[in-house]
């Protein structure tokens, strides 16, 4: 655990799934990362075929995840990635995509990352669902 993951539980009382919603949300910053690489490595001609294979299986593990922690947008973000990744057609327009998705991605991100560290958002959320 990070020391400020272990200073946030030791501020705030989260709950089981926002303990486990942040365990998951802070291994995405380097994912992103990778990403990120990916992308340009694709605008750039260089990545070959297993390289976006790899983006796209990363993309639904993560999707997977996501939507097993109650994440939606953050998986219909990376469902979205996969799709585009998978897509045939011209490669200009599947970057371009892929950049936008990944800024879409990051921005859902940061909103489960508030929620997920939000003492008390995830009782509100299951009463708003009720």
């Amino acid at each position: 655990m990070s020391p400020l993951t272990t200073a946030l539980l030791m501020s705030q009382k989260l709950s089981s799934r926002q303990q486990a919603q942040l365990a998951l949300l802070q291994t995405l910053p380097p994912k992103f990362h990778r990403m990120q690489a990916t992308i340009e490595e694709m605008g750039a001609l260089r990545a070959d075929e297993v390289m976006v294979r790899g983006l796209a299986r990363q993309l639904d593990e993560l999707r997977v995840k996501a939507q097993g922690l109650n994440l939606g947008k953050v998986a219909e973000s990376a469902g979205l990635m996969a799709m585009m990744a998978r897509r045939s057609g011209g490669l200009q327009v599947r970057v371009r995509g892929l950049r936008e998705l990944l800024a879409n991605l990051k921005i859902n991100y940061d909103a489960a990352l508030r929620e997920a560290t939000t003492p008390g958002a995830d009782a509100e959320a299951e009463a708003a669902s009720e």
